[in-house]
């Protein structure tokens, strides 16, 4: 279905601005060859830096142990919703939190006793993610970030956030507060008795102060039509998201693992970060787009709204 989705959109005539990425006939060819299918005993210099095309499940038991510095879980959500002709329907807490164990419990032999765990989910997934991660990690803190966009609600309140869980295999862990912090407008720029600006920088664009990371991320903005990182996937993490995450809890050359690929932004983000990367993807078409975009990434290593080394406020 999304393959004849990515073919079709393509022989039409985009607007002059949309730079949504798509695959032609000829690329689909050549990058299928890069792809890795991994059905026996393997060793971690064999996939890594590598999309995995597979079910997570069937992959991950070939695997070797504690090889995975930041493990990214982002796995289907409990609502109803289509991915590539499957359909996910909303189920139980009781049944969602079954169905979540049954994908994290194959994991966690592939985790380092100082790797950072990162798991999404939306309210509905709250409860069975908190259990299930109290369960096996230690939960360090609920990131909870703005969608900025979302359908609205005649009946409810518009639902325009999702949560992040940051867990740890154990206290001893990575989490680098200096690369994280965000860069803010000063709104009462205070200064010290020598009239020098206090906690806070002059600038000719403005003035500015650098700020710790809190757990509510306000500063996202969700891929769109005119941004070069945008795909036909229906529920594309941005690249900015996973760069704070991977800034934060990993250093350059560690392993970055996520099972639940999709379209390929946090392989995207760490090799635009100088990390290694294994990502594992059940559809054909989402690992063709996710490795067009880590070819892509070989020129282009901008992440937008991380510049310099410094997290910018959305818009700014």
């Amino acid at each position: 279905m999304l393959q004849n989705n990515i073919a079709s959109s393509a022989a039409k005539i985009s607007a002059p601005r949309n730079k949504t990425l798509t695959l032609s006939a000829s690329e689909k060819k050549s990058l299928r060859k890069k792809l890795i299918e991994v059905k026996a005993k393997t060793n971690i210099n064999s996939v890594t830096n590598s999309t995995i095309f597979g079910d997570m499940l069937d992959v991950v038991s070939f695997l070797p142990d504690s090889f995975v510095d930041l493990l990214f879980l982002d796995p289907p959500y409990n609502l109803n919703k289509t991915f590539n002709g499957q359909k996910f329907k909303l189920q139980t807490a009781q049944k969602y939190e079954a169905l979540l164990e049954s994908w994290l419990k194959p994991l966690l032999r592939l985790l380092k006793p100082t790797a950072s765990i990162y798991i999404c989910g939306d309210w509905r997934s709250a409860g069975p993610i908190s259990s299930l991660a109290g369960k096996y990690f230690q939960i360090q803190n609920r990131i909870t970030w703005e969608r900025e966009k979302g359908r609205g609600a005649k009946a409810n309140w518009k639902n325009c956030s999702e949560d992040i869980w940051f867990c740890t295999m154990s206290q001893k862990y990575n989490f680098n507060v200096n690369a994280v912090k965000v860069h803010r407008k000063v709104i009462a720029p205070y200064r010290d008795i020598f009239k020098k600006p206090k906690d806070w920088t002059e600038s000719p664009d403005g003035n500015y102060r650098l700020t710790s990371p809190s757990n509510l991320w306000n500063d996202i903005t969700v891929p769109f039509w005119s941004m070069p990182e945008n795909t036909e996937h229906p529920t594309q993490k941005p690249e900015k998201l996973l760069a704070k995450i991977i800034l934060a809890s990993s250093d350059k050359g560690d392993l970055i693992f996520d099972p639940f690929l999709g379209s390929g932004t946090t392989s995207v983000a760490a090799k635009k970060l100088d990390r290694k990367y294994i990502g594992i993807e059940r559809e054909l078409d989402y690992c063709l787009i996710a490795e067009k975009r880590l070819k892509l990434a070989d020129k282009e290593k901008r992440i937008q709204g991380f510049e310099n080394g410094i997290f910018r406020e959305r818009n700014s």
